[in-house]
C-alpha cells in the first residue's frame, strides 16, 4: 500500500476514533460516527470540485493537496505535460512535413478510403489545377477526369504507376502513383514527365526514320550481292566473301525490321484488340514449320498442344513474339537437341505458352536484364548466330499489350523455359 493511501486511512481512522470517544462521553454514538463519515466524504467532494475547477481554468500548476489527492493532482499534471509536449512534437512534425512536401516538385495529395482529397501541396495545384480551399473533400476522380485514372482506382492494383495527360494542358504528360498507408489512406504522387516522354518520342522517331532510310540502300546491296552470287563472272575464291556479305546483309535487314517493329510497339501504349480471335494451335504449327525450314532441320521441334483454346489477340504481334521465342531456343541450343513448344491450359482459366530447350542456359544474374534492348549474355555467340539483340524486347512489349508477362526459368548447361501466361479475359474456349 502506498504512503498516500496510508495517510487517507489514518485520517479516516482518526475521525472514527474521535467519534467513538465523543459518543462514549456524550452518548449518541451513531450520530458522531455519521458526522465523521460526512466530514471525510465532504473532503473528497471538495477535492473533486477543486480538480474540476483546475481543469476548467487550464492553469499549469495543480492545486496544493496532501494524501491521495495530492498524488492525483501531481500525476494528472505530469500527464497533461506529456500530452502537451506530444502535441507540440506532432505539430512540429506536421509542419515540417508540409514544408517539405510544399517544396517538392512533384504533386502530392492525401486521400481517404473513398479517395476524397484531405490535403494537397502547391505542386499539385499547379500540375492538375486544384484549388486547396475549394477542392478539399472532393473525390479525386471528379477533379482529375481521366478514364484511365478512374479505372486505375477501381482495379485497386497500385503496384504500377500510370501515365495520363494533364487535365489542364493536353501537351503535358503526368505519371501518377498511388501509395497506400495508414488506416485506409492513400498518398497520390503526381510527376511531370513531359520532358522524358518527348525525349522518348525523339528516340523512337530517330530509330524509325533511320531504319526507313537504311532499308533502301540495304535492298540495293542485297540485290547486287544476289546477282554476283548467281553469276559466274567472278572466280570461286569470291564465293565465301560474297556469302559472308549476304549473311551480314540479311542480319542488317533483320535488325532494321526488329527496330521498326519495336518502335511501333513502344509508340502504341494501348492494349491489343480483343476483337480478333487467333487460332493458336494453327499459328504454332506454322511458326514451327517456318523455324524448321530456317534452321535447316538441325534441331527437332516437338509441339505439345494440350489446350484447344484460342486467344483474343493481334495475330501479327502474337506471331512475332512466339516465333522470336522459338527462334531463340533454336539459336542457343546445340545441334541435335530438342526444342519443345507447349500450349496448355492454366489452373485458373488462363492459357500458357511455353518454349523449353536443352541449350546453354542463362545465369540468374542475367535473367532480369535479357529483355532489355541489345542486352547480350554472350555477345560473340549472338553475333555468330545472327541475333539482333531485340527479340526478347519485342516479346516483352507484345506480352505487355496482351496483359501477360514473360517468365524465365533456366539452369546453365541444362536449358531454359520461357513461359507466357495469358489472362482469362484473352482466352476463348473452343467446343
Amino acid at each position: 500500500m502506498s504512503r498516500n493511501w496510508t495517510g487517507e486511512i489514518m485520517l479516516l481512522g482518526a475521525l472514527l476514533f474521535g467519534s467513538v470517544l465523543l459518543g462514549a462521553f456524550f452518548g449518541h454514538l451513531a450520530w458522531f460516527l455519521f458526522l465523521a463519515l460526512a466530514l471525510f466524504l465532504s473532503r473528497w467532494v471538495w477535492q473533486m470540485v477543486r480538480l474540476e475547477k483546475w481543469l476548467d481554468s487550464r492553469r499549469r500548476q495543480p492545486p496544493e493537496a496532501w494524501g491521495i489527492w495530492g498524488h492525483v493532482f501531481d500525476e494528472y499534471h505530469l500527464l497533461l505535460r506529456r500530452q502537451y509536449k506530444s502535441k507540440k512534437r506532432l505539430a512540429r512534425v506536421i509542419r515540417e512535413f508540409r514544408e517539405s512536401t510544399a517544396a517538392m516538385p512533384d504533386g502530392t495529395l492525401v486521400l481517404d478510403s473513398h479517395f476524397r482529397i484531405l490535403w494537397c501541396n502547391e505542386a499539385a495545384t499547379r500540375l492538375v489545377g486544384l484549388v486547396a480551399r475549394r477542392d478539399l473533400g472532393q473525390v479525386a476522380t471528379n477533379l482529375i477526369r481521366n478514364p484511365r485514372f478512374s479505372r486505375y482506382l477501381d482495379e485497386g492494383d497500385f503496384e504500377q504507376a500510370i501515365e495520363i495527360h494533364s487535365p489542364i494542358d493536353d501537351s503535358r504528360t503526368l505519371m501518377l502513383r498511388l501509395v497506400p498507408y495508414g488506416n485506409s489512406q492513400y498518398l497520390l504522387v503526381i510527376r511531370d514527365i513531359t520532358r522524358l516522354v518527348r525525349l522518348e518520342a525523339m528516340r523512337r522517331d530517330f530509330v524509325a526514320n533511320a531504319s526507313h532510310e537504311l532499308r533502301s540502300p540495304l535492298t540495293v546491296l542485297a540485290g547486287y550481292l544476289d546477282m554476283l552470287a548467281s553469276g559466274r563472272e567472278l572466280g570461286p575464291e569470291w564465293d565465301k566473301p560474297i556469302a559472308e556479305m549476304q549473311a551480314q546483309c540479311r542480319r542488317m535487314t533483320n535488325l532494321l525490321n526488329d527496330l521498326l517493329e519495336l518502335s511501333h510497339l513502344e509508340t502504341d501504349k494501348s492494349d491489343a484488340s480483343h476483337e480478333d480471335i487467333v487460332n493458336v494451335q494453327w499459328l504454332l504449327h506454322r511458326i514451327c514449320k517456318d523455324a524448321e525450314a530456317a534452321d535447316e532441320h538441325n534441331h527437332e521441334i516437338t509441339i505439345d498442344v494440350a489446350c484447344g483454346c484460342s486467344l483474343r489477340a493481334a495475330e501479327g504481334e502474337l506471331h512475332s513474339a512466339m516465333s522470336n521465342l522459338v527462334t531463340n531456343a533454336l539459336r542457343y541450343s546445340p545441334n541435335g537437341t530438342t526444342v519443345t513448344v507447349i500450349w496448355r491450359a492454366g489452373h485458373d482459366g488462363t492459357a500458357v505458352f511455353e518454349v523449353v530447350d536443352q541449350g546453354i542456359g542463362i545465369e540468374k544474374k542475367h535473367i532480369p536484364l535479357i529483355t532489355q534492348r541489345f542486352y547480350r549474355v554472350d555477345s560473340s555467340h549472338s553475333r555468330k548466330t545472327g541475333g539482333t539483340g531485340l527479340g526478347l524486347a519485342i516479346v516483352k512489349h507484345v506480352l505487355k499489350r496482351h496483359g501477360s508477362e514473360l517468365e524465365i526459368e533456366s539452369v546453365p548447361g541444362q536449358g531454359s523455359t520461357f513461359r507466357c501466361v495469358f489472362p482469362v479475359s484473352r482466352v476463348v474456349r473452343v467446343g
